[in-house]
């Protein structure tokens, strides 16, 4: 039975390291779909089941070439791509095998609609709409800041009150009297 176990607790890293969701990953694994809510959480508060799981991952880090500089390098060329790359002088985009590779990869969305008049027979195609929809610059801003540790975007700056405990009274009840006269004029 404890071959058994070992089995299932090997499978579940492997299937957790998937889309590192615990329940799912139990379920996968071979346990019951009742069972798996409970198993696969408890299943990750276990030293080797972690250290297992650390292990796959890091695998999968070393197949893929994947690490940190890799990730700020991508963020990079999203930042650096320009509009005016795909393009036409005229303001028509260019095909898409003339865009640089960074927009082809990294495009967020393209829709294209046909635009027709007249309705039956008598309908006539009259162009194309096309959108695009391009990742948001703030946001890989954002992420290259926090990955580079620029503290641009930190999300909470925490401060002290320096106001001797004397004018802290004052101003509190200072406060209190400016909202109170608020109220009345209401």
């Amino acid at each position: 039975m404890a071959g058994k176990l070992k089995d299932k607790k090997e499978l579940f890293c492997r299937e957790y390291i998937i889309d590192l969701k615990a329940a799912p990953a139990a379920e996968r694994a071979g346990y019951s779909a009742r069972s798996a809510c409970n198993i696969g959480p408890r299943l990750l508060k276990e030293p080797e089941v972690l250290a297992r799981i650390d292990e796959l991952k890091r695998e999968r880090i070393s197949q893929l070439g994947i690490d940190a500089n890799y990730v700020l390098l991508r963020l990079v060329e999203i930042d650096q791509m320009d509009a005016a790359d795909i393009f036409n002088n005229d303001g028509s985009i260019k095909p898409i095998v003339d865009w640089p590779a960074a927009w082809r990869r990294y495009l967020s969305g393209f829709d294209l609609a046909e635009m027709f008049e007249g309705r039956g027979e008598d309908r006539e195609m009259v162009g194309f709409l096309k959108k695009i929809k391009w990742p948001d610059k703030v946001r890989n801003l954002e992420l290259i800041g926090k990955h580079i540790s620029v503290q641009a975007f930190k999300d909470k700056i925490e401060t002290e009150d320096v106001t001797p405990p004397a004018n802290r009274e004052v101003r509190q009840s200072r406060i209190k009297e400016l909202l109170s006269r608020g109220r009345r004029s209401d």
